[in-house]
């Protein structure tokens, strides 16, 4: 349920039925968290970027049916990052609105400070922040898959070894293993990793 699919066929075809809440829960519990960590990054606060994912939802859910799947352009995550760029865009301006109108107390104060605060859309890179946070999802989505894949202690052996920073001491301390097999331990589990992402990226996923 909470695979990547940036190219899964059936999941989109689904998503044109308004009335299909189990295919639309799956599609929200998929990409929530891509597109409000982009509009955090774009500088919009929790509650806003949290107004973002509902708005791009329902964005997505309007225009779904007009959407034509192209696997070769991967045109899914196209369309879907331009999508999330004009809810974080409107969120912006409406701030800036805001801030324009705010009225300087008596004491002849300004507006000033809070203006500095509005984020400039100008100056932040949505699109390599939107690819940043593709690959870190699906990252993320692979490593959920190799899990699956192997021994608990393996994977828990790879994780403080490449992902937490242990030292190969701490890692053979810890879990009663030599060093030959914590670096074999590496080795494997990173093989299946970039092959896993690679099929993730491929659209590979046969599920659905």
């Amino acid at each position: 349920m909470n695979d990547l699919i940036p190219t899964r066929r059936s999941l989109l075809a689904r998503l044109k039925r308004w009335d299909d809440q189990e295919s639309w829960q799956q599609f929200f519990d998929t990409y929530w968290k891509l597109i409000y960590s982009v509009a955090l990054r774009a500088g919009l606060s929790e509650s806003e970027s949290e107004d973002v994912v509902q708005d791009t939802i329902f964005s997505v859910a309007r225009q779904m049916p007009q959407f034509k799947y192209d696997r070769v352009r991967g045109s899914f995550k196209s369309w879907l990052f331009l999508i999330t760029r004009r809810r974080i865009a409107d969120h912006l301006r409406k701030e800036y609105r805001q801030v324009k109108t705010y009225q300087p107390p008596p004491d002849g104060g300004t507006g000033t400070a809070l203006l500095e605060r509005v984020p400039d859309p100008s100056t932040e890179n949505l699109n390599a922040i939107w690819d940043e946070e593709w690959k870190q999802r699906l990252l993320e989505t692979a490593l959920r898959s190799v899990k699956t894949q192997i021994e608990p202690k393996h994977f828990q052996i790879f994780d403080c070894y490449a992902s937490k920073g242990w030292s190969v001491q701490e890692v053979v301390k810890a879990f009663g293993v030599n060093s030959g097999q914590v670096y074999l331990i590496k080795h494997r589990v990173s093989a299946l990793l970039a092959k896993e992402v690679s099929r993730l990226e491929a659209g590979g996923d046969s599920k659905s």
